[in-house]
């Protein structure tokens, strides 16, 4: 019974670190666990939920529930998407080179005035997450439950990150940082649900 007592969580660990693939939106990604999610429709039509929320793991806290695409190297990106939130927030990674080195923009109907921890961009480097924006301007998502087209672009070698929604540029998810420069890129979110649909990305070299 000790034994088992001690093993319980290693079990808990190792299960939500079971990583697989999905084929979406012309491309492969890696996730967690494929059974978050549910893909639907065809072509161009597709539509990606992240139906199950996971909580970040013990240690740093960093989000972990998001789906990672490889991205060739690149001079700029730009990630086009129809995103909707079910909850609060939702989140795109970029610069992801390790789970322990990336990028990620908090898009949330919180400012971050109000959740410093929301609506921002976030550092990962090895340990806890840093907010490394602004906290000023109006959060990305006025309510849930409603589609907005965003658009991320990452500039690699300047180390910038922009981010409109609905063709407005959002000053919260602005920031800099070249301690990372290309990487690859994911979809998911912090500890919620949500849909994507319409993914487009262009690497220019």
């Amino acid at each position: 019974m000790k034994f088992f007592r001690f093993l319980a969580p290693l079990l808990l660990v190792a299960t939500a670190g079971a990583a697989g693939s999905i084929d979406v939106f012309h491309r492969q990604w890696t996730v967690p666990e494929p059974s978050d999610w549910n893909i639907s429709g065809d072509g161009d039509a597709q539509v990606l939920t992240l139906q199950h929320a996971r909580n970040p793991l013990p240690g740093p806290r960093r989000p972990i529930q998001f789906a990672l695409t490889p991205i060739e190297p690149y001079r700029t990106l730009t990630l086009e998407a129809d995103v909707q939130p079910w909850q609060l927030s939702l989140i795109i990674v970029f610069a992801y080179q390790d789970e322990a080195h990336f990028n990620y923009a908090h898009l949330s109907v919180d400012t971050g005035v109000k959740q410093p921890v929301h609506n921002g961009i976030f550092h990962v480097y090895g340990g806890e997450r840093v907010r490394i924006s602004s906290t000023r301007g109006p959060s990305a998502f006025p309510v849930t439950k409603k589609w907005y087209h965003v658009t991320l672009t990452h500039d690699a070698v300047a180390g910038t990150v922009d981010v409109s929604v609905n063709g407005e540029p959002i000053p919260a998810l602005h920031a800099v940082d070249v301690s990372l420069g290309a990487g690859r890129l994911g979809l998911g979110s912090f500890d919620e649900t949500g849909e994507f649909r319409n993914v487009k990305i262009v690497e220019h070299r």
